[in-house]
């Protein structure tokens, strides 16, 4: 599905496709946001270290050399065989906002409105699967509990069976013991 902001046309696979869980965060990485605003990494890279108050740790952090090379391992999207001079920054969403604010262009406005309503699209997705695998655990808690009830019936209906085929046997049974003759 396409994405259109003014003009601006964007794959939203393209986006997220470009989103990474780093430290328990939904990131991306300097190198694909300089690909979507179309400017180089440096230069984007540049503005952000002349801006670094505005980037808190929550909003940016630059991956460890254990993190780039779990991203390079895990994603075929990544370039591998590249040596990296320096370790590439993570922009969480509130990162990627800010970018807006320090690159100053209009197609950096655009992109990242795309960006930020495809991570609204995720967490919405994200609450929908919670809500449905919570109602799948209601269920099969529900089914448990049928299991267990049908079981027990199940457990009676064998122990009233036995019960009468143990009265049904009783009274096939020859008597043992002393007959009175019924001639007399």
């Amino acid at each position: 599905m396409k994405t259109e902001n003014d003009g601006l046309l964007i794959a939203e696979e393209v986006i997220v496709s470009k989103i990474y869980i780093v430290r328990g965060k939904q990131v991306m990485l300097a190198q694909d946001l300089a690909e979507l605003y179309q400017v180089d990494t440096k230069a984007l890279n540049q503005q952000v270290k002349r801006n670094l108050r505005k980037f808190p740790e929550r909003y940016m952090f630059q991956l460890t050399k254990d993190e780039y090379s779990r991203l390079r391992s895990q994603n075929v999207t990544l370039k591998r065989g590249q040596h990296v001079k320096y370790l590439p920054y993570a922009f969480t969403e509130h990162g990627i906002l800010m970018l807006s604010s320090v690159l100053n262009s209009e197609r950096a406005d655009k992109v990242n409105m795309l960006i930020i309503d495809t991570f609204v699209k995720l967490r919405e997705i994200l609450f929908i699967h919670k809500d449905v695998v919570h109602q799948l655990e209601k269920v099969q808690s529900k089914l448990g509990e049928h299991d267990n009830q049908i079981m027990v019936i199940f457990e009676y209906l064998k122990q009233f069976e036995q019960a009468k085929q143990l009265e049904t046997e009783q009274k096939n049974r020859p008597r043992i013991g002393f007959k009175p003759s019924k001639e007399k």
